[in-house]
């Protein structure tokens, strides 16, 4: 009789872990990494116009070979660094806030903003009445004060200096005595200044204050005319390689 002998069958026991390793692990790492920078990305998208811009900068271009948006230098809550060729951008953001001043149509004619080889250029011109600044005074109107704050909350979030000029026309100050267009020119300039660092310019911004009494006539042909009393508001350039200001502007050309 034959003996029939057991069959031993040997089954393996296979690792699920061995098998798949942890290359799942750092795949989802790099999945969840990617969503947080997703995330991050369109949280800033809808931040502000200049952060849009430094975002959009960085993905032209990563290494940061072209001119720079944002700055270390530049004065909190602005991110763009006013150079020569962003003067035209800031024209156009201060014509647009300058919409949003009450009585604007009543006072736009009197509002001209130009690009200089100084910087940009805003001067605010008087009607034969007043329209900035009470008659013979130093004093702002409410339609002076509303646009000197305007002005001052746009310019204060920039880094470049600011220079202000006070102009009239040729006609003799009424009240004679020892007050003149020559002071009258100062005092409104420096008015202005005043009036501007309390709404929002820092106390390092302004860095001139000139009085140009009726030496800067705005219409030489037409030396009385009151548009020739103005307020100047310069905003400096910078430089692009450094963020630095240029040097100071020289005395206010003829128009």
């Amino acid at each position: 009789m034959t003996e029939v002998r057991p069959v031993i069958i040997l089954k393996r026991k296979r690792s699920h872990g061995h098998a798949h390793g942890g290359a799942w692990k750092v795949a989802y790492a790099d999945f969840v990494t990617a969503m947080m920078a997703l995330f991050i990305v369109l949280w800033l998208m809808n931040s502000s116009k200049q952060i849009q811009e430094a975002v959009g900068g960085y993905f032209k271009d990563p290494s940061g070979a072209t001119k720079p948006v944002g700055s270390g230098q530049t004065a909190p809550g602005r991110d763009l660094s006013i150079t020569k060729d962003d003067m035209p951008k800031l024209k156009d953001e201060l014509e647009k806030a300058a919409r949003q001043v009450p009585n604007f149509e009543s006072i736009k004619s009197h509002i001209e903003m130009t690009i200089t080889n100084e910087g940009l250029r805003i001067e605010l011109t008087e009607s034969e009445s007043g329209t900035f600044f009470d008659s013979g005074s130093s004093r702002p109107t409410p339609s002076g004060r509303e646009m000197l704050t305007m002005l001052a909350k746009e310019l204060g979030k920039l880094p470049n200096k600011i220079f202000i000029e006070g102009h009239t026309d040729s006609r003799p100050f009424a009240n004679g005595g020892n007050y003149s267009n020559w002071e009258l020119s100062t005092d409104r300039a420096n008015s202005s200044r005043q009036w501007m660092q309390a709404s929002g310019l820092r106390p390092d911004q302004v860095t001139q204050v000139r009085g140009f009494a009726d030496q800067a006539l705005r219409k030489p042909d037409h030396p009385e005319d009151p548009s020739n009393r103005r307020i100047s508001v310069i905003v400096g350039y910078l430089t692009a390689q450094n963020n630095a200001p240029l040097n100071d502007p020289p005395p206010a050309p003829n128009p």
